[in-house]
Formats: structure tokens, sequence, C-alpha cells
């Protein structure tokens, strides 16, 4: 397989996406090529710098770079020689299977969208984007690709989430809940009750609909799958990211107050590293944008080295266990077109 990576996408570009893609292919001998998109002068300077030398690596220039703080869909038309542009097209020419990156999220979106377009029976793409829970892994869709999303993209997002889930996680019979602020049937926005009413009475779902869920269900019940619009997904999201940080940092004060603590935290260190490798993004690597007429994994702007070495794995299990494929299969038997 071929993985199209944006190699100058992200906040620590292309340090990280280097070493993740070094790391990847020491890892991963089924991968056949990592085409590294980015300015080819300084793309070549950082690999002899990190010591990637596989000749797997192949560095594909693109001479602009769509920024962090720039609105992605707009720099797109005036930066047509970006990084995520480029690499974007690697996979509409048939060049690369999968395209990666950490970059401006929306640039990606929209460049996948252009490029790539959707499936049949997708209006709209979302993000996936993987919490951890008591009972595995439950999928947060729309993490922040479709902000004004109505309901018939909630009823697709469901039917993706849960494909994504039954053929990537191995979940059997995927169970699917809606955000709302209670899990009462009458609750929510007009949004919520419309989409509610789509899902309630759907027989011939390929998944349990749950109902309404509250925040603490993300954590606390087995969901693979809670739906939301991006807006509200985004928001979601990078709360949770925020209080992470924060507990982790308090804690780390408090273990510091005294001598007692300190050896406390010690002899606890092992646990301490279990919760964050299940807890940080870092681990699950990138979230996949589902709906996308090719694989797309979309990584945190912040990303490590090892992050980016988890989203190419990302990448690849998309690939091997053929998502879009079971995808568009469940839209045609429900209708979709």
């Amino acid at each position: 397989m071929k993985i199209a990576l944006d190699a100058m996408g992200g906040d620590n570009a292309p340090l990280v996406n280097i070493e993740g893609a070094r790391e990847a292919l020491a890892l991963y001998p089924q991968i056949q090529t990592i085409y590294l998109v980015g300015d080819e002068e300084t793309l070549k300077t950082e690999c002899e710098k990190n010591n990637l030398t596989d000749k797997r690596a192949v560095i594909v220039h693109a001479s602009q770079v769509v920024e962090m703080h720039e609105s992605g869909a707009k720099t797109l038309r005036s930066k047509r020689d970006s990084s995520i542009s480029v690499a974007a097209g690697l996979v509409k020419d048939g060049k690369a299977d999968a395209l990666v990156s950490a970059g401006n999220t929306g640039a990606a979106v929209a460049a996948a969208t252009l490029k790539l377009r959707t499936l049949k029976g997708v209006e709209r793409a979302g993000i996936a984007s993987p919490m951890p829970n008591e009972y595995g892994i439950c999928n947060l869709l729309d993490a922040g690709a479709n902000p004004e999303a109505k309901p018939e993209h909630l009823v697709v997002y469901a039917v993706m989430g849960a494909m994504f889930a039954k053929h990537v996680y191995g979940v059997e019979n995927p169970i699917v809940g809606l955000m709302s602020n209670g899990e009462e049937d009458e609750k929510g926005t007009a949004f919520t009750k419309q989409t509610f009413e789509l899902l309630k009475d759907w027989d011939e779902a390929p998944f349990t609909f749950k109902g309404n869920v509250e925040g603490g269900d993300l954590f606390e019940t087995k969901l693979d799958v809670v739906l939301t619009d991006g807006f509200t997904g985004n928001i979601i999201l990078k709360t949770c990211e925020a209080t992470a940080k924060a507990m982790s940092k308090w804690m780390k004060l408090e273990f510091k107050r005294s001598p007692l603590r300190t050896m406390g935290a010690a002899m606890a260190q092992g646990a301490f590293k279990a919760v964050k490798k299940r807890s940080s993004y870092e681990y699950y690597g990138g979230s996949p944008l589902l709906g996308i007429n090719g694989v797309v994994i979309i990584s945190h702007g912040g990303s490590s080295s090892l992050a980016m070495q988890n989203a190419i794995r990302g990448a690849m299990e998309a690939l091997e266990q053929e998502v879009n494929p079971h995808i568009e299969e469940a839209l045609a038997k429900l209708g979709f077109s």
C-alpha cells in the first residue's frame, strides 16, 4: 500500500512527520511507499538529519503550505501547490491509496472533498474521532468536518460509523447514540429532535440505536458511535483534550507537594502510563474522514512522531479492512444514492 503524507502539515512539521514515517516504515513492511509531500529541499535536509534513508520514502515537491491559522477552504484556491492539495492529488491520480495529514483540518477536508469527492449516497463527510470509554472505543462523529449538519447527514454518519466500528474494531452489532442535553426522547434542540425521529424506528438500520445520550455517556456507557454536528463535536473533543491535560498537570503538581506523595506516584507509575496510553490521542494517531472516496486520516495539529506513526497505521487498517466498500454496500442496501 502507498501512503501520501502531508509532510508540512502540523504544528511540529516537518520533524514529527519525518520521524513518524521513519518508524512506520520500520514497523510495517507491507508499506510500499510513503510519499513525503512538501518543500523538496526542506524535506531532504530533515530526512538526512533524522536518518530516514529507507528508499520507500519518496519526496514529492509542493511549494506551498496552508498554515494552521488560515481559512482552509479559501486558502486552497490561492495555494494550489500546497502540500495538502498535492497529497490529495496523489490519491486522486491513483499513485497513493491513502492520505494522512496533521495540518489545517479545514484544508484537509476541503482538499479531500474537492479532489476525491464523496462516496455514493454521502452528501457531507464526517470526522470519526475515537474516544476511549469503559467498554472500548466510542467514535464521536462528526468531530469537526461539517459544522452546519442536517439531520439527514447524521443518519448517514450513523451508517458510516457503524460500518467503521464493525470492520475496524470488530463490533458485531454497533450501538449508536445521539448527543443531546438529556436522555429523554423529548430533550434536545430542533436539530437533535429531527434526527431522533429519523433514527428511532428505523428497523433496517445496521446498528442498535441507543437514543439520546449525554456527555458522560461518552466514557461510561457501552456506545460505539455518538452522533453530533461538527460544531458541537469539535467543542466536545477539544474540551475533553484540554480537561485531560489540565488533570495531568494538576496531578503532577500535587504529587510534588511532599516526598510521601512523590514516592506514591513512583509506585503507581505503571498505572499512570497505562491510563495515558489509553487516553492519549498519540496512540490512536488520527481520525478517519468518513464518506470520502478514498482513505483520509486527519491527525491532531500538535501531533508527535508517535501520533504520526499511528496515523499511518490507521490508514493501513482502513485500507486492509476495506471500510469504504462496506460503507457503500450498506448505504446502497438502505436506498441511499
